[in-house]
């Protein structure tokens, strides 16, 4: 299973050549391993970005893929790379395509830690645009359990969907960070819109559904879970709001040099 990947969109944008040499040639190498080894079946977790910008419906496994990001155009790279693998070696491959991901252990650059460490800390939220973009968010569990099963159950050569069903804007996460938190709603602070931004990500999942799978933990009793582990885990997430953390996160959105410096936050 290849979960390994340069995964922050943001980042992607500043320095898209870390993304090829991970997302693309970094595939390669562990396609050429499983070919080389006679592996038995090989796995490629992606994403539900590589659609792009979904307005209206839900995407399904056929669709076309039109990534709008050094991101996702990577790891869309990685999965026509899988689909030579097998249709040159015959290596039996499965892709996974899952929706934004969130729980415990998440780096603090992400959305939901980022919001949740940084209401901790009484630090403003970033929210993109007007806040509007929406993203179907999938507790972790429920995440692992899909990809468990299609790794055991898949059907060789196919693409799976992983989602909730859910549509979150980036308002609502802000707001229902601030709830679980305790903090005010002064805290959300509009910044300057990602480029190229993708506003809706949505998903068919009917082929998880005939294996059996659905998600089972709601948008809401997933955030509270959350917020509960970084609440007691500072000392984990503190130690990665490092310096460089800080310098590529006030240079992205546009925060004062007040809400960092350069060392640790405290």
């Amino acid at each position: 299973m290849n979960f390994a990947a340069e995964s922050h969109v943001d980042r992607s944008l500043l320095r898209a050549d870390a993304f090829v040499k991970t997302d693309v040639e970094g595939t390669y190498v562990l396609l050429e391993a499983a070919r080389r080894q006679g592996h038995k079946r090989f796995l490629q977790v992606s994403t539900d970005e590589v659609y792009g910008h979904v307005p209206t419906g839900r995407s399904k496994e056929g669709d076309p893929l039109r990534p709008r990001s050094p991101y996702s155009a990577t790891k869309a790279g990685a999965e026509m790379l899988v689909g030579a693998y097998r249709a040159s070696y015959n290596l039996e491959t499965l892709i996974t395509r899952g929706s934004n991901t969130y729980g415990p252990y998440q780096f603090p650059e992400k959305i939901i830690p980022l919001f949740i460490t940084n209401a901790l800390e009484n630090r403003p939220l970033p929210i993109y645009g007007d806040g509007s973009a929406v993203r179907d968010y999938l507790y972790v569990d429920d995440h692992a359990a899909a990809i468990a099963l299609v790794l055991r159950s898949g059907k060789p050569g196919e693409s799976y969907n992983i989602g909730a069903g859910s549509e979150v804007s980036g308002v609502q996460v802000a707001d229902a960070v601030l709830a679980l938190c305790g903090r005010p709603g002064s805290l959300r602070q509009f910044v300057t819109d990602r480029p190229g931004h993708d506003y809706r990500y949505a998903l068919d999942t009917a082929r998880m559904a005939a294996l059996g799978w659905k998600a089972t933990v709601s948008f809401e009793e997933g955030m509270r879970r959350t917020v509960d582990w970084y609440k007691a885990n500072e000392d984990w997430w503190k130690r990665r709001k490092s310096a460089e953390f800080w310098d590529f996160y006030r240079a992205n959105y546009k925060i004062p040099s007040s809400y960092g410096d350069s060392r640790a936050p405290r």
